[in-house]
């Protein structure tokens, strides 16, 4: 059976992995680290890259960190073990470009290390998702992002898919403005062995999906990155950047553990834009790329 030493050691080079291959797509800054310890227990690797040709912000963090919950944690849960493990990658990535996508992944492992006491079944699983969020939502984008994931998840199980893609579409959207953060992607928490899946082929999946992160926005990003674009479609991107910042404060579920769990507050908060702005009940010019792009911020679109 696998260990959580082992999906710590395989998270960790997935992240060394995405960051050389970051640092090739802009050609000009590198990353910088800061190793941290949590008070409680475990840590982790933040690395941030910021200013460079194309990426203005990014960062890819791993962290592995163990102690115990605290009792929102467990009541949310519904669990009544204290203690646990959680390790795991998370990106987000902000171009500084309008017409290149934000994007966001995360890979993810959970388990109650006293519940695989003799004769108990143990409380484990797998969790992440990975989606897309454009400034300016492009047909041809959405259906090449939608496709690779779906080949990832048949790969492991053909109902993953339309499954995960769904979660996404619900998980991944902003109440409060009836229109989801972006064209979603796939979400899935909780994920655990069954009959018909082992550990062995959840953990492979996670692995999968992490790599599918550099092929996928490399693509993305070199489809765009020489485009030309006014100053308005850079204040709209300004605007839509203000949306994910009101998702991640008021929504995110993994903003909310690591807050509460006593994580490091930087590195929780680095999925926010750099700069990002509200503009008072803010109208699209009819027929505009705007308009389109608000229309097609919503549920159950089939991109694949």
């Amino acid at each position: 059976m696998i260990s959580k030493e082992q999906i710590t050691a395989d998270y960790q080079l997935i992240q060394d992995e995405i960051c050389h291959a970051l640092e090739v797509l802009d050609g000009k800054v590198k990353f910088e680290e800061e190793k941290w310890e949590r008070e409680g227990g475990g840590g982790g690797r933040t690395r941030v890259i910021h200013n460079g040709n194309i990426l203005e912000k990014g960062g890819v963090n791993f962290s592995a960190v163990h102690g115990q919950l605290p009792e929102a944690i467990k009541k949310s849960l519904k669990i009544e073990e204290d203690d646990f493990f959680a390790t795991g990658i998370s990106i987000v990535i902000h171009p500084n470009h309008p017409m290149v996508p934000i994007i966001h992944m995360n890979i993810r492992y959970f388990e109650m290390p006293s519940s695989f006491a003799e004769g108990k079944q143990p409380l484990r699983w797998f969790g992440g998702g990975i989606d897309l969020t454009p400034h300016y939502v492009r047909d041809d984008d959405a259906r090449f992002f939608h496709s690779s994931l779906k080949a990832v998840c048949d790969q492991f199980n053909k109902d993953f898919y339309q499954r995960f893609k769904t979660w996404a579409d619900d998980y991944f959207y902003i109440k409060h403005r009836d229109e989801t953060r972006g064209i979603g992607g796939i979400f899935y928490d909780r994920l655990t062995a069954t009959d018909d899946i082992s550990w062995e082929t959840l953990f492979e999946f996670s692995k999968a999906l992490g790599r599918s992160f550099i092929p996928v926005y490399t693509e993305l990003v070199n489809r765009h990155r020489q485009e030309t674009y006014t100053d308005a479609q850079q204040q709209w991107q300004y605007q839509r950047r203000s949306r994910y910042a009101e998702f991640n404060l008021v929504y995110d579920a993994g903003t909310k553990f690591g807050l509460e769990t006593n994580g490091r507050i930087e590195s929780i908060l680095m999925s926010l834009p750099p700069t990002a702005k509200w503009f008072y009940n803010y109208q699209p010019r009819p027929g505009s790329d705007e308009e389109k792009t608000l229309s097609l911020l919503k549920k159950g679109i089939n991109w694949a």
